[in-house]
């Protein structure tokens, strides 16, 4: 780990965490970049769903920009904060953070920002409702 990787820290609370997955490999083992967007809007699902407390689509993914190759077998996690609230979206920062699978170098491998709208059981945009 480089000095400057220790003083930069996720923020957010975790939403998700798995190895990056061998069939997401390149002929290289390094993970395909889309692998790694789809779990980033998963995350940020989660934890819309959460906030929202129920049913919740996607509506937009920001960009993202790779820091860091992913290595096949590189432990991921995803930590997500709400950013921005709307009457029926959330808008989350999601922030990928990788680990080497010997454990020792932890380093920030990208981030975007997607945005939730809260539906109901029919599809509908339903209003966010938080405690009211």
């Amino acid at each position: 780990m480089k000095t400057d990787d220790k003083l930069i820290k996720p923020e957010g609370e975790l939403s998700l965490r798995g190895p990056a997955a061998g069939a997401a490999a390149n002929m290289f083992g390094d993970v395909y970049g889309g692998w790694v967007a789809s779990q980033a809007v998963l995350a940020a699902e989660i934890r819309a769903a959460e906030e929202a407390e129920g049913r919740v689509a996607t509506v937009s993914i920001g960009a993202m920009s790779f820091m860091a190759p992913v290595l096949e077998g590189t432990l991921l996690s995803f930590y997500t904060r709400v950013i921005e609230q709307g009457t029926s979206s959330l808008r989350i920062k999601v922030e990928v953070w990788g680990c080497c699978p010997d454990g020792r170098d932890l380093r920030k491998v990208t981030e975007t920002e997607c945005v939730q709208v809260a539906i109901d059981g029919h599809g509908h945009i339903r209003a966010l409702d938080f405690g009211q």
